[in-house]
C-alpha cells in the first residue's frame, strides 16, 4: 500500500521554483475566484425561492395548495412536483451542455475569456428570471444562468490552479469553493429578508444574481492570462512577463521552461478529448474527470443545499424557520471551507477526504435512525429532534465544506497535463452538472418514495468513495501542477497500467 501515498519530491526543476506572495497574484486570484460566487448564489437562491408562497401561487399553484392543505400523505411528499424540481435542474443540465464551448473557447481563446462569457450569460438569465411571467420564462432564464456556470466552472478552477505556485495551491484554488460557499450564504440571508416582501420579493431574490456577475465582468477586465494559457496560445514573451509578475521575482527560468515544455507536449495533441481515453491519461480520466465529480453530487450535500428551506418545512419547520435553519447550515459551509484553505497545503487533500467522509457516513446513518423513529405519515417532529437534526446536518455540512466540496473541484483541476487541461475540466463540469441536475431532479421525488431511506442511501455511497479515495488517490499537495503525472508512475495500482517511473520520478 506504500504507492497510495505518494508525494513527490524534487523532480525536474520544481525545486528550482520561486516566488512571493504579491498584491497582483492575489488581486487576480480574488477577482477570478468570484466565479465561485455565481455557482454559489443560485444553489443557495433556488431553493429559498421554491419554498415562497408567492413564488408557488404564481408558477405552481398544485403544490402550493398541496403544501397548505392537511392532504393524508407522508410529509416527505409536499414538495414532489416534477416541473417545480425542473426550474432547478434546467439549469446544470444547461451548464452540462455549454461547458463542451466553454473548453474551446478556454483553450483557444484563454481562461479569461471563458470567465467573462460566463459572467455575461449569467447576467442576461438573472434579468430574465427576475421578470418572468411564466414558467417557460424562468427555465429560458436558467438555461443563460446554466450556461454562465457552465463557463465559469470550466475556466475559474483552472485560472487558480495555473496562477498559483505549487506550495499554496490548494488553498488558493479553494477560493473558489470559499465564494461558492459565501454566495450560498448570502443568498439565504436574502431569501430571508426577501420572504418578507410580498409579493414580489422572490423576484428580487433571482434578480440579486447580477450582483455577483457584474463584479466578475468588471473584474475580468483588468485580470491577466495565466501564464500557462499564454504559453499554450504561443505568447511566451507576454507569459514570461506575467509570470514575472505573479511570482514577484526575474528568476522564474526553471518554472518558465517547464511550463515551454509542457506546452510543447500539448501542441502534439490534436484531439483532447479523444486523448483523454489514452492508457497513460487513465488515472486521470476514471479519478479526476468521472469519479471525484459524480462522488461529489452523490454526497447528497447539493440536496440539502437545494433545498434546505423546503426539507426543513417538510420535517415540520415554519417557513421563517425553515429559512433562518438553512442561514445556520450554510455558515458551517463556510466555516469548512475556511478551515480545508488553512490546512490542506498542509495535511494534504487524502487527509480531509477520509476524515471528513467518516464523519459524513456516522451523521447519515445518525440522521436515518432518528427519521425513522420519529417522523412521518402527519407526526410533527418534537422540539429537541428537531435541534438535534440541524445539529446533526450542520455537522455534515461542515464536514463536506471542508472536503469534498472543495477538494471535488481542486483535485481535478491538479490532475491533468496542459495539452488535456481545458478537455479534462470540460469532462469534470460535465460529469458534475450531470449528477447535479439528476441529484436536483430526482431528490424530492426520492424523499417522497424512499422517505429516511434516502440519507440512508447517501451514508452507503459515502462509504463507497472514500474507499476509493483510500485505495486510488495519491497525494497531490505541493507537488507542481505540470509534475502531477509523476504520481501515477509510482503508485501501486496505477502503475501497472501507464508503466514505472524513472529513477528521477521514484523520488516522488
Amino acid at each position: 500500500m506504500a504507492g497510495g501515498f505518494v508525494e513527490a519530491g524534487n523532480v525536474k526543476r520544481a525545486h528550482l521554483y520561486e516566488y512571493k506572495i504579491t498584491g497582483y497574484f492575489i488581486f487576480a486570484c480574488i477577482v477570478a475566484a468570484t466565479g465561485g460566487s455565481l455557482f454559489g448564489y443560485d444553489l443557495g437562491v433556488s431553493g429559498g425561492v421554491t419554498s415562497m408562497d408567492d413564488f408557488l401561487v404564481e408558477f405552481f399553484p398544485a403544490v402550493y395548495r398541496r403544501k397548505h392543505a392537511h392532504l393524508q400523505e407522508t410529509d416527505y411528499c409536499k414538495y414532489d412536483d416534477q416541473v417545480l424540481t425542473l426550474f432547478t435542474s434546467s439549469l446544470y443540465f444547461a451548464a452540462l451542455v455549454s461547458t463542451f464551448g466553454a473548453s474551446y473557447v478556454t483553450r483557444n481563446q484563454g481562461r479569461r475569456a471563458s470567465i467573462l462569457v460566463g459572467a455575461v450569460s449569467f447576467f442576461t438569465g438573472a434579468l430574465v428570471n427576475a421578470f418572468a411571467k411564466n414558467v417557460a420564462m424562468l427555465i429560458i432564464g436558467r438555461c443563460f444562468l446554466g450556461a454562465g456556470i457552465g463557463f465559469s466552472n470550466q475556466a475559474v478552477p483552472l485560472y487558480l490552479s495555473e496562477m498559483a505556485p505549487a506550495k499554496v495551491r490548494g488553498a488558493v484554488n479553494q477560493l473558489f469553493q470559499l465564494t461558492t460557499c459565501l454566495g450560498i450564504l448570502v443568498a439565504n440571508f436574502v431569501n430571508y429578508g426577501t420572504g418578507q416582501i410580498h409579493p414580489w420579493g422572490w423576484r428580487l431574490s433571482l434578480g440579486l444574481a447580477t450582483v455577483p456577475a457584474a463584479i466578475m465582468f468588471v473584474g475580468g477586465i483588468f485580470l491577466p492570462e495565466t501564464p500557462n494559457s499564454l504559453v499554450e496560445q504561443g505568447k511566451l514573451e507576454e507569459a514570461r512577463r506575467v509570470l514575472e509578475k505573479v511570482r514577484g521575482t526575474t528568476r522564474v527560468d526553471a518554472e518558465f521552461a517547464d511550463l515551454v515544455d509542457a506546452s510543447n507536449e500539448a501542441r502534439a495533441i490534436k484531439h483532447p478529448f479523444r486523448n483523454l481515453l489514452a492508457k497513460k491519461n487513465r488515472p486521470q480520466f476514471i479519478i479526476g474527470a468521472l469519479a471525484i465529480p459524480a462522488f461529489q453530487q452523490l454526497t447528497g450535500m447539493n440536496s440539502i443545499l437545494f433545498y434546505a428551506p423546503v426539507l426543513f418545512q417538510s420535517l415540520g419547520f415554519s417557513n421563517d424557520a425553515s429559512l433562518f435553519s438553512s442561514v445556520i447550515t450554510n455558515a458551517a459551509l463556510v466555516v469548512g471551507a475556511l478551515i480545508s484553505m488553512a490546512f490542506v497545503d498542509k495535511f494534504g487533500r487524502r487527509a480531509f477526504f477520509l476524515e471528513a467522509g467518516a464523519e459524513m457516513f456516522f451523521v447519515m446513518i445518525a440522521v436515518t435512525i432518528t427519521l425513522a423513529l420519529n417522523f412521518g405519515e402527519g407526526k410533527p417532529l418534537s422540539k429537541g429532534i428537531g435541534i438535534f437534526l440541524v445539529i446533526a446536518i450542520c455537522l455534515f455540512v461542515l464536514a463536506y465544506g471542508r472536503s469534498w466540496g472543495p477538494l471535488g473541484w481542486l483535485v481535478p483541476s491538479e490532475l491533468f497535463p496542459l495539452e488535456m487541461r481545458s478537455s479534462g475540466q470540460s469532462v469534470v463540469v460535465c460529469v458534475n452538472m450531470i449528477f447535479t441536475a439528476l441529484i436536483a431532479q430526482c431528490f424530492l421525488v426520492s424523499l417522497c418514495h424512499l422517505k429516511y431511506g434516502i440519507f440512508l442511501l447517501f451514508g452507503g455511497l459515502i462509504f463507497i468513495m472514500s474507499t476509493f479515495i483510500f485505495f486510488l488517490l495519491p497525494e497531490t499537495k505541493q507537488v507542481p501542477i505540470e509534475e502531477v503525472y509523476l504520481l501515477w508512475q509510482n503508485h501501486w495500482f496505477w502503475k501497472r497500467i501507464v508503466g514505472e517511473g524513472s529513477a528521477s520520478a521514484a523520488q516522488a
